[in-house]
C-alpha cells in the first residue's frame, strides 16, 4: 500500500470528527471519499496529507511512518511526497504559471535552469504549453486548475491530494478536469485521493469511500 491509515481518531474541543477510520490506498489507485458536508472528510484528508495531525492512529505513506517525524522532518517529506490540489487553485497572481509550477522544485532545492523545465514538462503534460508565460488572470477557472495540478506534480509525490477540486468549474471544464486526474495515473501512474461530492466523478474512480458522521460505511 501506498497509504495505509489505522484507527485515525480526531476530535476538535469536544466534537469527535473522526471515530477510529481506517483508510489504504494502492499505487496508482484513484480513490474517492464522500460524504455530506460535516461528515469528516477534509479533516480526514489534511490529516492523510500531514498537514492535521490525529489524536490517535498510525498513518504510513510511502513506507514512512510520518506521525513518528518532527515539524522539519514532516515539511520536508510533504515537499517531497505530497501533492495537493484545493477547490481554490491558491496560484501566486504576480507569477506566470511556469512560475508558479517551479515554486515546489525550487523549495525542494533544484536550481533555477531545473524548476524551470520540470515546470515547461508538467504543463505541456497537463495541455497548457502554450500558457507558460501567461499570469492567473489571464487564464481561465479550469486553465489556472490544470496549473494548480501540474505545480502539485512538481517533485513527483507518492500521493496527489485534491478537495473538491473542481467544486468552482463549470460542467464542460469540469468533465476536462475528471479526466485529467486518469490521463495522470496513465501517463505516470499516479496515486489520486479526491474528496468530492461530484458523483460522476466517484463513479469513474477505481473506488469509492463514503463518510457518515466521522466513519466509513460498510
Amino acid at each position: 500500500m501506498i497509504i495505509e491509515a489505522k484507527d485515525i481518531r480526531k476530535s476538535f474541543n469536544k466534537l469527535e470528527v473522526l471515530k477510529g477510520v481506517d483508510f489504504s490506498a494502492r499505487q496508482g489507485e484513484v480513490v474517492a471519499i464522500m460524504g455530506a458536508s460535516g461528515a469528516g472528510k477534509s479533516t480526514l484528508l489534511q490529516i492523510l496529507g500531514t498537514l492535521l495531525t490525529p489524536d490517535s492512529g498510525s498513518l504510513v505513506i510511502d513506507g514512512s511512518n510520518v506521525l513518528d517525524m518532527d515539524a522539519r522532518e514532516l515539511a520536508a517529506f510533504r515537499n517531497r511526497r505530497i501533492g495537493f490540489v484545493f477547490q481554490a487553485h491558491h496560484l501566486l497572481p504576480e507569477f506566470t504559471a511556469v512560475e508558479n509550477v517551479m515554486i515546489p522544485s525550487l523549495i525542494g532545492g533544484a536550481s533555477s535552469a531545473q524548476a524551470k523545465a520540470r515546470a515547461q514538462e508538467l504543463l505541456a503534460l497537463v495541455g497548457l504549453e502554450a500558457r507558460l508565460a501567461h499570469k492567473p488572470s489571464e487564464l481561465s477557472g479550469g486553465e489556472q486548475q490544470r496549473v494548480a495540478i501540474a505545480r502539485a506534480l512538481a517533485n513527483r509525490p507518492a500521493i496527489l491530494f485534491a478537495d473538491e477540486p473542481t467544486g468552482n468549474l463549470d460542467s464542460h471544464t469540469k468533465e476536462e478536469i475528471h479526466q485529467l486526474f486518469f490521463d495522470l495515473r496513465k501517463q505516470l501512474g499516479q496515486t489520486v485521493v479526491i474528496v468530492t461530492h461530484d458523483a460522476g466523478l466517484a463513479q469513474l474512480c477505481d473506488r469509492s469511500c463514503y463518510m457518515v458522521d466521522g466513519s466509513f460505511e460498510g
